[in-house]
């Protein structure tokens, strides 16, 4: 299947558009966990691996897609990206779709590279095998359509995804995006020529495999680019930890309740650090956040189109 359709078929079958975000933090983790692990950096990089591979247990009946920070994997080194690596192939065992959030760009044999090792397939002997197996990557597009094309044309042949930052939810997003050229906002400008990249991309469902990440934190701009971008799965980071709601988030779905992919990072993965949670589940760290699912779903179900995959 394509990207775009395993998407849609995944978020029907569970009911719901949640994406879990793992940006496992060392010193957030439940107390005594990392005292389990040798005190260096390979010990350090096993803890965030059981930590994630637990996590992925919890979330993985309940949500259809996850999202790995790359960033704080790769600051363990070469350990550390091992651990993702496993965390990542203990996933797909789980059958949830993966999003490698790693930003990446360049131009040229450099954007390709990017693109064979997360999306494609290596050269390795006489055979062609993937390094990683993410299902869709985040990319950035301010090199132009050159740092974009090799992405796309990668994910069109492995039946992939990428998703492109359009609209941030960081609080700074507009020192740039927000900048007027030839009328228009440059987010604008990006999701323009985002439909150029997407163009005989669409799968069965209708949605592309070129994908636009959103933030819940700009609901005006959410609603806008949904008008503007029909058949574009929209990656909405900034629900909960940023301050984005369920309410700023309804305008991002068509009337289905498909595509928009909310994700939440930090209030499920340390669920438990909360008051509500830990009053409720003491040190049981993985029911509390398999509670902020649960509690996730129907906040989108209630105050969101998503509440009609329930019905589905």
């Amino acid at each position: 299947m394509e990207f775009a359709d395993r998407v849609v078929a995944a978020v029907r079958r569970k009911g719901n558009p949640v994406v879990v975000g793992i940006d496992p933090r060392p010193e957030e983790l439940p107390a005594g966990f990392l005292d389990r692990f040798p005190a260096d950096r390979r010990g350090v990089a096993e803890a965030l691996k059981a930590f994630g591979c637990a996590v992925v247990d919890v979330v993985a009946p309940m949500a259809p897609l996850l999202k790995f920070q790359a960033a704080f994997y790769e600051a363990y080194g070469p350990e550390g990206m091992a651990a993702l690596h496993a965390t990542v192939e203990h996933a797909r065992a789980r059958d949830v779709l993966v999003i490698f959030d790693g930003k990446r760009n360049d131009i040229g044999s450099t954007a390709e590279a990017y693109a064979r090792a997360y999306l494609g397939k290596e050269p390795v002997g006489g055979a062609f095998e993937p390094s990683w197996h993410a299902d869709a990557l985040t990319i950035n597009p301010y090199l132009g359509t050159d740092g974009v094309q090799p992405f796309v044309k990668i994910a069109s042949r492995e039946k992939k995804g990428v998703f492109v930052l359009v609209r941030t939810s960081n609080a700074s997003a507009r020192e740039f995006q927000d900048l007027v050229c030839d009328g228009l906002p440059v987010y604008r400008h990006v999701a323009n020529r985002l439909k150029d990249w997407g163009k005989g991309k669409q799968g069965a469902e209708g949605y592309n495999l070129v994908g636009a990440v959103v933030g819940a934190t700009y609901p005006d701009e959410l609603a806008e680019l949904r008008s503007e971008l029909p058949g574009v799965l929209f990656l909405v980071p900034g629900y909960g930890a940023q301050g984005g709601e369920a309410k700023d988030i309804a305008g991002g779905f068509d009337a289905d309740g498909q595509g928009a992919l909310v994700n939440n990072s930090r209030g499920i993965t340390f669920a438990y650090k909360k008051p509500a949670y830990r009053e409720r589940f003491g040190d049981d760290w993985q029911r509390a956040i398999e509670q902020a699912v649960r509690d996730m779903i129907d906040d989108l179900a209630a105050n969101t189109p998503a509440g009609k995959l329930r019905g589905g």
